[in-house]
């Protein structure tokens, strides 16, 4: 279940330290405030002056670490995964780009030219594949480039490892396993093509830690003369996969087949490099006859894959890895909308975006809702009033004498939030979906409210 807003902000940041205790108190004031309207100005949704200003003190104390608040929502993540055998740790790195001029000076490039100022952050967010639920935020980092060294990459073939920002990988996975312990060994990191990085790779072995990562070169091998992909495409076929690829932008939707391969290989250390060779399984994933828009995917990983059940249980995870994307895009700008903040310093701004880094986790969860096994109760979602307040806003008949599934749940509160599904898809975005939830609390409260008041009468 989503929980209330003041109940999450108390179980997310109520074990706070930051130094004193109405610190904390405050912390979970503004970010219960935060969570029951995202992405609004707080000007507008503190409830009184006083409010007002004790939330921009907060915001713009010295003494308060973004840091900390970070340091408690990582624990309630921790405690959350506790109950899932199985993780995949969902990882990618984006922008925040700032445009006003209040804090403009006090960042750094993001790759995109002098004029465009920002930060970088990597997100790990943790996913349980097999109840479809999302556990939470377990890292996430947030670093600015140097203005000056824009467009200079002459030293980096000569700068260490640990000094490039590719090192960012193995960070977040040492950060990970010392926050979960023994909880590591049931979670499997998910990268892209960037993580493709020979050291980050032996550390992970080195560490007996799982990977799932996209390959972004043809390795050398030691199974034989030729490179990885050379070598993966005179594999035979374990079976295939098919696949709907939605429409976007100016791509027409179609299906796809893919062919499935798998094999363990042994990757060589890379010429310029100090190690061991690396033993991984390879998964491919590859369309055949349509050499305009051919589909390929080249995974590593840790899991032994020894069946066709097992190299599709890889690719199935690796497409998993699209959620972090969505959760940026919920951070950044369709739930939080953290580009949006205008205050007058780094530290200050960093204080709220942490805050709205786990609020954009709880906006996401409902993204799930139409995937749970066998669509149980929409009570796991909602409590008994909410849902029958739905009913009755949507459907307008009597209650049923059960509570309606999941499912049911999942496409009135798109409803509710102005969803038409003109693409015929059954899938609603995070936004509206968000939005239906936001109309259904304020329903709720309403009701509370005319309740409270027939009482008092």
């Amino acid at each position: 279940m989503i929980n209330e807003h003041t109940h999450w902000a108390k179980q997310q940041f109520g074990k706070s330290d930051l130094g004193y205790p109405r610190r904390t108190a405050r912390l979970v004031k503004l970010a219960s405030t935060l969570a029951n309207e995202p992405g609004k100005p707080l000007v507008n949704i503190t409830q009184s002056p006083a409010d007002m200003e004790g939330a921009y003190r907060f915001i713009r104390n010295e003494n308060i670490d973004a840091t900390a608040i970070a340091k408690s929502g990582f624990k309630a993540t921790v405690e959350q995964a506790k109950s899932h055998n199985l993780l995949l740790a969902l990882e990618d790195t984006t922008t925040l780009i700032y445009k006003h001029s209040s804090i403009r000076d006090d960042l750094g490039h993001v790759g995109r030219g002098a004029k465009q100022r920002g930060l970088l952050a990597h997100s790990v967010l943790l996913f349980a594949p097999d109840t479809k639920h999302v556990v939470g935020l377990i890292e996430q980092s947030r670093w600015s480039r140097n203005i000056n060294t824009i467009g200079k990459r002459e030293k980096h073939a000569t700068t260490s490892y640990e000094e490039k920002e590719s090192y960012k990988w193995e960070l977040a996975s040492r950060a990970m396993a010392e926050r979960l312990q023994g909880q590591m060994a049931n979670v499997i990191s998910v990268c892209d093509r960037e993580a493709d990085i020979y050291e980050y790779l032996q550390y992970k072995l080195t560490e007996q830690q799982r990977f799932v990562v996209r390959s972004m070169q043809s390795r050398h091998i030691e199974e034989g003369e030729d490179k990885l992909y050379a070598f993966a495409s005179e594999l035979m076929s374990a079976g295939t996969k098919q696949i709907h690829i939605a429409q976007k932008g100016g791509r027409k939707a179609r299906s796809a087949t893919l062919d499935i391969t798998y094999a363990p290989v042994t990757l060589k250390v890379p010429y310029n490099k100090k190690g061991h060779s690396l033993p991984v399984y390879y998964v491919g994933c590859a369309e055949r006859g349509n050499a305009e828009n051919d589909l390929s995917w080249h995974l590593l990983t840790s899991e032994p894959v020894t069946s066709k059940e097992d190299a599709l249980a890889i690719i199935t995870y690796y497409e998993h890895r699209w959620l972090v994307e969505e959760y940026h895009k919920v951070w950044k700008s369709d739930g939080t909308n953290i580009e949006s903040l205008r205050l007058q310093s780094q530290d200050n701004m960093e204080r709220l975006v942490t805050i709205n880094g786990f609020i954009a986790t709880r906006i996401l969860q409902l993204k799930f809702t139409n995937e749970q096994p066998d669509s149980p109760s929409c009570e796991q979602l909602l409590p008994p009033k909410a849902w029958k307040l739905l009913w009755l806003k949507r459907i307008k008949t009597p209650l049923p004498e059960t509570a309606p599934n999941m499912s049911w749940a999942y496409r009135e509160l798109a409803k509710l939030g102005g969803w038409k599904d003109t693409k015929r898809t059954g899938r609603a975005s995070v936004k509206v979906l968000w939005q239906g939830w936001l109309k259904l609390q304020a329903i709720l409260e309403g009701y509370n409210l005319a309740k409270s008041l027939e009482s008092d009468l």
